[in-house]
């Protein structure tokens, strides 16, 4: 094949292969802002995104025993799923990854909560919810008092014990 022959052919494949992929394949629909806004939830180190809500432990109580016990055990000390309540951090994580020997933010664990939890159903519990399970949570590993009302502006103060022993990757965005 000459050369003139190699690249008219190469320029035909080129335009047939820009024609047939012009329109994409027609799969599903572009997703509008409206869609995607129930989706979009960041919660920052710093409680930049946390929702409007409060909750205390005594409110999360019933919620964890109806909602979480079934996984992660009474009084979150372990079932079919981790353990949340543990020992104080240390340099291992051997003894497994529960709430006050590994997380690094409490805000970073209203947000695992609001988007995954409870398992089976995950994004069913309301704002409220997930503060007040949060709450009981901290409470547990005794992070916070138990009388202590937790919510947009009081989850960012809470000082999880591991915290010093994370390598920020984006301190800018703390």
């Amino acid at each position: 094949m000459s050369t003139r022959k190699a690249i008219l052919c190469a320029a035909a494949l080129a335009l047939a292969a820009t024609a047939a992929f012009a329109d994409g394949p027609n799969l599903g629909k572009p997703i509008t802002p409206q869609e995607l806004a129930p989706w979009d939830l960041h919660v920052m180190p710093d409680g930049t995104g946390l929702p409007p809500g409060s909750g205390t432990s005594a409110q999360g109580a019933p919620i964890f025993a109806q909602k979480c016990a079934a996984c992660h055990g009474e009084a979150g000390k372990g079932g079919q799923s981790a353990a949340l309540v543990g020992g104080p951090p240390r340099a291992s994580l051997d003894g497994g990854k529960t709430i006050a020997n590994y997380w690094p933010h409490a805000s970073t664990l209203f947000d695992f909560i609001r988007r995954a939890m409870p398992f089976q159903a995950p994004k069913s519990l309301t704002d409220n919810e997930v503060y007040a399970v949060t709450a009981y949570i901290l409470a547990l590993n005794k992070l916070i008092a138990e009388n202590d009302v937790i919510d947009a502006q009081s989850l960012p103060k809470v000082k999880m014990p591991n915290r010093e022993n994370f390598i920020i990757r984006f301190p800018d965005r703390i």
